[in-house]
């Protein structure tokens, strides 16, 4: 045994015969020994793309280019046994689609959508939905010179910038076409909000261009869809409709485009969503809007006209109303404190810049750094603004939606204070009950 050991070979050993004994002065490996060693990799910074899911509980994925097949979502996180069909999200997608009117792009697209998964006997699952919407009236020739040089202030060259390839037709997921999976996911949002809650996210045009409609013409409380819809404007004032359908028509016949404003509110909000801190409500409101296409600006409650006023001036002061709820006065807060719903009405603004493809000839670079000159080709939106609207109500739905499950989530899986919180739901025995179904 102990002569078997001594022939052992260890790191280090050393014989002429290549068979010597153990070196007890190094167990160090000699200059000659080579160990194999494994290649150091250099780290290489990969560019991925990423950005097109939206949502904590009730999770929504984009996909699609605006000339490509087609677009849609697929939404996952949405409760089961709810009632749901085309028709659901078929009323919002018209009014999102393109050749609605001589205001907004001429572009022939029916936006049929159809669900691929996720429902059974007309009803959810629980399991993904897929929403899919075929591009019917695709024209990717319009689009040559766009491979050659990049549109001003379009997402051409920032694209380029980060991925080094991009789609070119259409200016692919940039284009406002992407939204349309934004707007069907939040047609079921707002389904869902509107049966467990009464929710109600109404969003109309209160700026074209320089056309400004002064804010006491609109009553929040009564606001109905029929006068938003009534004209193409979608600005629930005829007489400013007019105005702001004057001045689109102005802009569109000589090739130029305007921007404008979409105020959004909400009524009978749930009190109790959001969080304070880093994930407070009209912070993922602001996300969600500014995520938008063509946004430039978010406005929240008073917004910075309430920058003008002093602290008395501005804070909205308690009361007890005839059912014995707190309320507050006014409402400068927007229905939001300290990151969270208070139970007023929420509202917002959201500032929507010029389309930035125009008909007209603007100096630009090529993708080759040449200067050169550029009239695009394509069919356009003279103002965005009026096809925003059912794209800020998605987005604010599905905010919402996602906050009424994380409030689930946080604070009610468990009996209720009901001396200081509500219920969430319409359900009338939970509220007398202070209990809530698990």
């Amino acid at each position: 045994m102990a002569s078997s050991l001594s022939t052992k070979h260890f790191l280090g050993a050393s014989s002429s015969s290549g068979l010597g004994s153990v070196q007890s002065s190094s167990i160090l490996p000699s200059p000659s020994l080579q160990l194999p060693v494994r290649k150091s990799r250099s780290k290489r910074l990969e560019i991925q793309a990423s950005g097109s899911t939206f949502g904590t509980y009730f999770r929504v994925t984009t996909f699609g280019e605006s000339h490509g097949g087609g677009v849609g979502c697929i939404i996952d996180g949405c409760p089961p046994r709810l009632p749901l069909s085309e028709e659901d999200m078929q009323v919002d997608l018209d009014r999102r689609r393109p050749g609605q009117s001589r205001i907004t792009t001429p572009r022939k697209e029916t936006d049929t959508c159809k669900i691929a998964s996720g429902i059974a006997d007309g009803f959810t699952t629980g399991s993904p939905i897929k929403v899919e919407v075929p591009n019917t009236d695709q024209r990717g020739n319009d689009y040559n010179e766009m491979s050659i040089a990049y549109r001003p202030s379009h997402a051409d060259a920032t694209y380029d910038f980060k991925y080094g390839v991009r789609s070119v037709q259409g200016g692919g997921r940039s284009s406002a076409r992407e939204t349309i999976g934004r707007v069907a996911a939040g047609a079921i949002a707002k389904k869902i909000l509107k049966k467990y809650a009464g929710t109600e996210i109404l969003a109309y045009v209160s700026q074209a261009h320089k056309v400004v409609l002064p804010e006491d013409l609109v009553d929040h409380e009564t606001l109905t869809l029929d006068q938003i819809e009534s004209n193409i404007a979608r600005c629930p004032n005829p007489e400013y409709a007019e105005k702001m359908i004057a001045a689109i028509d102005a802009v569109r016949v000589r090739g130029d485009s305007v921007g404008g404003v979409v105020t959004c509110i909400v009524r009978n909000v749930p009190r109790g969503l959001g969080s304070p801190v880093f994930d407070k409500l009209e912070a993922e409101l602001a996300k969600a809007a500014m995520s938008l296409p063509a946004t430039k600006g978010f406005e929240f409650g008073s917004g910075f006209a309430g920058t003008f006023m002093t602290g008395s001036e501005h804070n909205d002061e308690f009361y007890m109303d005839e059912h014995g709820r707190i309320r507050t006065k006014t409402n400068r807060s927007g229905g939001i404190q300290g990151g969270i719903s208070n139970g007023e009405i929420i509202n917002m603004r959201i500032g929507f810049k010029p389309t930035s493809t125009i008909s007209r000839k603007q100096n630009t670079v090529s993708r080759d750094r040449n200067e050169m000159e550029l009239i695009a080709r394509g069919r356009h939106d003279p103002c965005v603004v009026p096809r925003a609207v059912p794209m800020v109500e998605a987005m604010v739905a599905l905010v919402l939606v996602d906050q009424l499950m994380a409030q689930y989530a946080q604070c009610m899986l468990l009996p209720f204070n009901p001396e200081l919180q509500e219920p969430l739901g319409n359900n009338n025995a939970f509220k007398s009950a202070g209990t809530y179904p698990l």
